[in-house]
């Protein structure tokens, strides 16, 4: 009896650190994508599971994200990951695409519910050529969010309204345009939101490679408190 009680105990001591371990989760384009590892699973990746053209990525194993390392190393447990090759935040994409079904500001209500949430985009704004427009803080319309300074605003509104208890952090990408960094900055103030500026990241093909992958990791786990 006092053995079944002890296996009890120890159980339930095990439930509850398990509970108390912190849920993350990612808004991302492809730097935070890997294979199996997107909810839903329907989106495009950019990283895959087992030997790749080492032209693309030499990234193969979902523990050499970025993303699933700081996990490890902060012991946080993954709520959901919801990156989307190619995304831009706005709803402007490559080729003045309409990219507003995959864009960061819709994506926000799938987030599950997570104590934290890393936000890293604005990549594919700066890449594409997506419009700048102006700084602007409500009363969006759908026409304002085709521009990248509206629709951060309000993609970081979104969710600080829809999770008022998660701790969100924005990670920016080093060689951007200086006015889609410069934006950023400005926004993320606005909305007292930490702001991660990665440096010298190591990439192939303008993605971050196993080494990238490392210095991400260590530059965010060292910005979070």
């Amino acid at each position: 009896m006092k053995k079944t009680l002890l296996t009890l105990a120890v159980l339930l001591c095990s439930l509850a650190g398990m509970a108390q371990r912190p849920s993350v989760s990612i808004l991302g384009d492809s730097y935070s994508t890997f294979e199996g590892y997107l909810t839903p699973d329907t989106m495009d990746i950019w990283y895959f599971a087992g030997p790749q053209d080492a032209r693309r990525t030499d990234v193969t194993k979902v523990g050499e994200t970025w993303w699933m390392q700081l996990i490890k190393k902060r012991d946080w447990k993954l709520e959901v990951n919801n990156s989307w090759s190619g995304s831009t935040i706005c709803y402007t994409g490559y080729r003045d695409e309409d990219y507003s079904n995959r864009s960061f500001v819709l994506r926000t209500a799938a987030l599950g519910s997570p104590d934290i949430i890393l936000i890293f985009g604005g990549t594919n704004d700066s890449w594409a050529g997506s419009p700048i427009g102006e700084y602007k803080y409500e009363g969006w319309r759908r026409a304002d969010l085709y521009t990248f300074r509206p629709a951060m605003a309000c993609m970081l509104s979104r969710i600080q309204e829809r999770y008022p208890t998660a701790d969100v952090y924005f990670i920016s990408n080093d060689g951007l345009k200086p006015e889609i960094t410069g934006s950023m900055e400005v926004i993320c103030k606005h909305y007292n939101v930490p702001l991660i500026q990665l440096q010298g990241i190591s990439k192939t093909s303008g993605h971050p490679n196993v080494e990238g992958m490392r210095q991400i990791a260590e530059q965010i786990d060292k910005a979070i408190k």
